[in-house]
């Protein structure tokens, strides 16, 4: 028994059984072979197509399927490799590309222009369209100039020793003009005003208050605008203010600053001239020479004081110049007193019937002592007596002797104050109605 490759018929002559003598099988089938009894032997007759027993058969079997009826085979797609661009792709494109070629063609034509390659220059961003004054909210800063400065005039006095110059502002319709008395001193009573619009009118003087450094002048024009008053009384350290006129002859100017200080009593004057009282408002808004009679407004534009005086580190009789310390008259006394010039031509000064200063008044800050007390006076009916010393009126501290007088004079006559007194060790208080000098 072999595994039928050598396998040959009995007495044949060397050639496996089924193969011709070129080793391939005889044409026309298969070929098939008899054991020893001559039947058929079916199990080896497929050997010679086995690649296993055949050496020149292919050495793999392929099994052909039959393919279904009606179907198509699945394609085969390679990940990698390039596929169709989408419609978002082409436009993400297209973007791209334009931006880069507009931003290099406006790099190019800047380069141009700022070489000489354009034909005119310009310069700086285009811009919007800018605001006019009638578009600036009223209550910025230019909403407030601009409806203060048409009332707001310059002062022209002639006098023995030249022009003098100063501010002022229309108090009324009819033609009333605010300014200092120190604009008008040694005048002849004549004057001219300068409007904001650079027009000119001649103005009178209808009276003066030396101490208190307020005059009233008039012009004879129709159509004047009127400032709008304020509340002097109602202000507060910090709050806003603007301060206009024309400092150094320079008409329509306009400074901002606050309010730095209240009740700072003030008495100045020129050697041999009357000597001033009142309790200033104190600004750090720059005030110069120019600026005296001009208007102090607050943040809404109301008049709540008229410029007066500057402080400077100059020697005497060099000319002064703004340092941040402004004071103006409280526009509450300024206007009574400019009603009292209109109505009788002439201020009423507030008293409180007492005399300060004088020989044993030192009380080393602490206090003004009183010299001397009218019979019948405001201070007499309040009980205050003759070496009192007085602490505080309405709750502001005296220290100097002139403090009681322009603290008094802020006052109109017949206001009630509170005074706080020392007599020998007690302290009292007392209720104190001014009243009006009899000048």
């Amino acid at each position: 028994m072999t595994d039928g490759w050598n396998w040959r018929q009995p007495g044949a002559s060397g050639t496996p059984a089924g193969q011709s003598a070129t080793g391939h099988p005889p044409a026309g089938g298969p070929a098939t072979s008899q054991d020893s009894g001559g039947a058929a032997s079916p199990w080896w007759s497929d050997a010679l197509a086995d690649p296993w027993r055949d050496p020149l058969a292919p050495a793999a079997v392929v099994l052909p399927v039959a393919p279904v009826a009606g179907s198509e085979p699945e394609p085969v797609v390679d990940p990698d490799a390039a596929g169709r661009p989408k419609l978002q792709q082409l436009l993400l494109i297209s973007l791209v590309t334009a931006l880069l070629a507009g931003a290099l063609g406006g790099a190019l034509g800047y380069a141009f222009a700022i070489r000489g390659g354009a034909g005119g220059t310009v310069l700086g961003a285009v811009p919007g369209a800018a605001p006019t004054l009638a578009q600036r909210p009223p209550e910025s800063l230019a909403g407030v100039a601009e409806r203060v400065l048409p009332s707001v005039v310059t002062v022209r006095v002639a006098g023995l020793g030249g022009t003098s110059e100063g501010s002022g502002f229309i108090a009324s319709a009819d033609g009333h003009v605010i300014t200092n008395d120190h604009v008008v001193a040694g005048g002849t009573g004549k004057a001219s005003v300068i409007f904001n619009d650079g027009s000119s009118a001649a103005a009178t003087v209808v009276g003066q208050d030396a101490e208190s450094d307020i005059a009233v002048i008039k012009v004879s024009r129709t159509g004047l605008r009127p400032v709008e008053f304020g509340d002097s009384d109602a202000l507060a350290v910090g709050d806003p203010v603007l301060a206009m006129g024309s400092p150094l002859s320079l008409a329509n100017t306009v400074t901002a600053g606050i309010v730095s200080a209240l009740d700072r009593t003030m008495h100045a004057g020129e050697p041999g001239g009357p000597t001033r009282y009142y309790a200033a408002i104190q600004t750090d808004a720059a005030v110069n020479h120019g600026n005296s009679g001009g208007p102090l407004v607050d943040a809404a534009g109301r008049v709540i004081g008229v410029n007066s005086t500057i402080k400077s580190l100059v020697a005497e009789g060099q000319e002064a110049g703004n340092i941040g310390l402004a004071f103006a008259i409280p526009i509450n006394q300024a206007k009574r007193i400019t009603q009292d010039i209109i109505g009788t031509g002439k201020a009423r000064r507030t008293v409180i019937g007492a005399q300060v200063g004088g020989p044993g008044s030192n009380t080393n800050g602490a206090g003004v002592r009183l010299a001397t007390v009218e019979a019948s006076g405001p201070a007499a009916g309040a009980g205050l007596r003759a070496g009192d010393v007085i602490l505080k009126l309405n709750g502001r501290p005296m220290t100097e002797p002139t403090d009681l007088i322009a603290l008094v004079r802020k006052y109109a006559p017949g206001s009630v104050v509170t005074v706080e007194y020392r007599r020998g060790s007690t302290r009292q208080n007392a209720s104190v109605t001014l009243a009006a000098d009899a000048k």
